[in-house]
């Protein structure tokens, strides 16, 4: 997943994350980010110090995490263990973000207890709930979210939207909401940077 940290894309490098443990790099994440950033990762672990860096900035804050997969595991609740399935829920419970801000769209590989908590913390699909009374939006594309084939992803999963669909998706938001940054994560070395390029200008960075 290191990779997808290198691949050529039309933007300036303002930061290059490199420390070695998760708490280093969110830690250097929220150092270094800038005003309107534009993150690009393999794990979406990329996306925890870039929400808590806005989380601390004014105005409330919505998330729209993007993602085949919920993310919403705790290290007592994960099947597997791996951090990567427990940002979104990371964020939470660090305060960045409110689950009452929170939307998940096009997850359909779940933990039961991820289940159980959206249930419980009432976190759907409803981009526009998430997006009410917040002044300010994040979005985290994890781009295992799209049909497998369209991008080199790290776990692609069975459905899921079309580039092109996606595009259209990050643009209604862009639209709809004071989009104040964009993750895209999921991403292999082989993923094709022309594509992830068309992802940023489509929620217009």
């Amino acid at each position: 997943m290191a990779a997808a940290a290198s691949l050529a894309l039309p933007y300036p490098e303002a930061a290059m994350i490199e420390e070695d443990s998760l708490e280093e790099q969110v830690a250097a994440q929220i150092r270094n980010l800038p005003a309107l950033p534009l993150v690009l990762g393999g794990c979406c672990c990329s996306h925890v110090g870039a929400i808590r860096g806005l989380g601390a900035r004014p105005g409330r804050l919505a998330v729209i995490w993007i993602d085949a997969h919920g993310d919403l595991n705790t290290p007592d609740s994960s099947p597997s263990g791996n951090e990567w399935g427990m940002p979104l829920r990371m964020a939470i419970d660090a305060g960045a973000v409110s689950p009452g801000d929170v939307a998940l769209v096009g997850a359909r590989s779940l933990d039961p207890p991820e289940i159980d908590y959206m249930a419980e913390a009432g976190i759907d699909a409803d981009i526009g709930r998430a997006l009410d009374s917040c002044e300010r939006v994040y979005v985290a594309f994890d781009c295992d979210v799209l049909q497998p084939g369209e991008l080199a992803v790290f776990m692609p999963e069975p459905g899921g939207p079309t580039l092109a669909e996606a595009e259209a998706l990050l643009g209604d938001i862009a639209r709809r909401g004071n989009l104040v940054g964009l993750g895209l994560t999921g991403l292999t070395g082989d993923a094709n940077p022309a594509l992830v390029a068309r992802l940023a200008a489509a929620a217009g960075l």
